[in-house]
């Protein structure tokens, strides 16, 4: 079973996809997230790693458009704790540090940090891991890379600060896709444990996205989820949202029916067991 993922190995990516899938999966790097999605689609992987949300950054915007631009199918969850640490060479200290290279999504976890050590430039690159294997390229003590504990021992580092997130819960959910009609969706979920994904254009005119949430709310649907991202067409927007049952459930399948009526476009994601939060 090939999973692809964005970043290099090490990344929180790749923990994701070993988290959810165990050990009978290859974790398959990407440097994109579109990247992910089109191996996905392709055929050329099974299922791709897709981080939709962090408790400190918010949404991934980049994953949402994977999802809204490629045919997939979301077929599970995982939520991973991120502790972020500062690597250097071994003959680095923290106080000769003067750029840490990151992914913007992790640099953005670790403000108080930076705040902290002013005289520290904050410098995105594309992956964590990525950036754990630059500094070892770079061969320069100045510069150190935020990333996780295993990225250090993977490329060598050492550590030079730890657990820098700006809260200790922090942690990122991820969503586990296929190719659409793969035939590998609709994993068992226990009762109640249902969530599912759904992407929706409203028409531009008032009221439209409180007409489409009513449709939820009318037959007690809780929606855990809204996320808004630009649409094809400047000034309009895509809306996912996702509520706490099966799409297959009666009261989801008149709320999606109803739906329909007060959208341009309506696409089931796809209905999947809910992860369970770090502790």
């Amino acid at each position: 079973m090939r999973v692809a993922f964005q970043g290099e190995l090490g990344a929180f990516s790749e923990e994701a996809v070993r988290t959810f899938f165990g050990d009978e999966a290859e974790p398959v790097p990407r440097r994109e997230f579109r990247d992910v999605g089109q191996a996905v689609s392709s055929g050329e992987v099974d299922f791709g790693a897709l981080p939709v949300e962090n408790t400190l950054a918010g949404g991934v915007g980049p994953s949402y458009d994977v999802l809204a631009r490629e045919p997939l199918e979301v077929i599970g969850e995982v939520i991973v704790p991120i502790h972020l640490c500062v690597m250097g060479l071994k003959t680095a200290s923290l106080e000769g540090v003067r750029r840490v290279l990151s992914h913007p999504v992790a640099l953005a976890q670790a403000g108080r940090f930076f705040v902290e050590h002013s005289g520290i430039e904050a410098i995105a690159v594309y992956d964590t891991a990525g950036a754990a294997r630059d500094v070892v390229n770079r061969n320069d003590a100045g510069t150190a890379a935020l990333a996780s504990r295993a990225a250090a021992e993977r490329y060598g580092l050492k550590l030079l600060a730890e657990n820098v997130e700006d809260r200790p819960d922090n942690q990122t959910r991820f969503l586990i896709v296929t190719a659409a009609e793969s035939g590998r969706g609709r994993q068992k979920a226990a009762a109640g444990q249902w969530k599912t994904t759904v992407l929706l254009e409203t028409a531009n005119t008032p009221g439209s996205l409180v007409r489409a949430l009513h449709c939820f709310a009318d037959r007690g649907i809780n929606l855990s989820k809204l996320e808004s991202r630009p649409a094809d067409v400047p000034w309009t927007y895509r809306f996912f949202l996702e509520f706490d049952t099966d799409a297959e459930a009666d009261a989801a399948k008149k709320a999606l029916a109803d739906l329909a009526t007060h959208s341009a476009s309506v696409r089931v994601l796809g209905s999947y067991a809910k992860a369970v939060p770090s502790p």
